[in-house]
């Protein structure tokens, strides 16, 4: 089960690529699947079979879409987290080792599409990073065996 919160980044986003498939991509897949039509045998039309294949895929997004939208719930910054972790902040943490990480804790929607400093607030991480302070040590369970962590810092996007 997803967590339905969501950053206002986040949700711009879903609404643009949203915009962008209904407006823009689904109008122009859809002429050439009209044009490939016009052909004749569409058994052997590459053209037609590639672009009615791409109409479902830009579909099955557009419905996932408005239904997410309609779900999530964008959470905006709140002076209250300042201090400590809570959704939406920018956090480093540090390992014995000196190994450093730094991202953001976002919803399960925002952490595809090549985004690679951003965690879900579903993730092991992100559940043991909440409440927490700057220069506390937490706990991850990892499938290795529990991994300890030190806070370093924790920033929130402003406005």
């Amino acid at each position: 089960m997803k967590t339905n919160l969501i950053t206002r980044e986040g949700y711009e986003k879903l609404k643009k690529e949203l915009d962008f498939l209904w407006r823009e991509e689904r109008p122009e897949v859809t002429k050439k699947v009209t044009w490939a039509a016009s052909l004749g045998d569409r058994s052997e039309n590459a053209d037609y079979q590639y672009n009615k294949k791409r109409l479902r895929e830009i579909d099955r997004r557009v419905r996932y879409l408005r239904k997410r939208i309609e779900l999530v719930k964008v959470v905006d910054y709140s002076p209250q987290q300042e201090g400590k972790v809570f959704f939406g902040a920018w956090v480093e943490i540090e390992n014995d080792e000196g190994d450093e990480k730094k991202f953001r804790i976002v919803g399960p929607d925002e952490i595809y599409g090549g985004v690679k400093d951003h965690i879900s607030i579903d993730s092991p991480m992100a559940r043991a990073l909440l409440k927490k302070e700057v220069d506390d040590e937490f706990v991850v369970p990892t499938p290795e065996g529990p991994k300890e962590w030190f806070v370093n810092s924790i920033n929130y996007p402003k406005g």
